[in-house]
């Protein structure tokens, strides 16, 4: 069992810079396959970076290639999503998700892969 706290969201004009932090407590954190998704009003949650276990193995959805950086901390049980040059449809609650994960390298983009969820933290960008 694993439980997962969200950070960092708040209130921000296009173009500015957050930074999201996903901490982890229970089992072993390097043992899990992260991800952080979002969700806007009115729309479906959707994946929008993925990390594997190790950190070494990442994807990005087309739409924050180039702004958004997933990384992680082993030793501090925690995650990271670095968004720079935020736009008014990045806008949405984002939440982390955690799968037990036992092969390196593997990347899940579905939200029924993951077994956890933080509660989410809610991002807002002003136009």
């Amino acid at each position: 069992q694993v439980q997962l706290v969200e950070s960092g969201g708040g209130l921000v004009q296009a173009g500015d810079s957050l930074r999201l932090s996903c901490t982890a407590s229970g089992r072993a954190f390097s043992t899990y396959a992260m991800g952080w998704f979002r969700q806007a009003p009115g729309k479906e949650r959707e994946v929008v970076a993925i990390i594997d276990r190790s950190g070494f193995s990442t994807y990005y959805t087309d739409s924050v290639k180039g702004r958004f950086t997933i990384s992680r901390d082993n030793a501090k049980n925690t995650m990271y999503l670095e968004m720079n040059s935020l736009k008014s449809e990045d806008t949405a609650i984002y939440s982390c998700a955690a799968r037990i994960e036992i092969d390196y390298g593997q990347i899940w983009l579905q939200t029924n892969e993951y077994d956890y969820w933080g509660q989410g933290t809610q991002v807002t960008v002003s136009s």
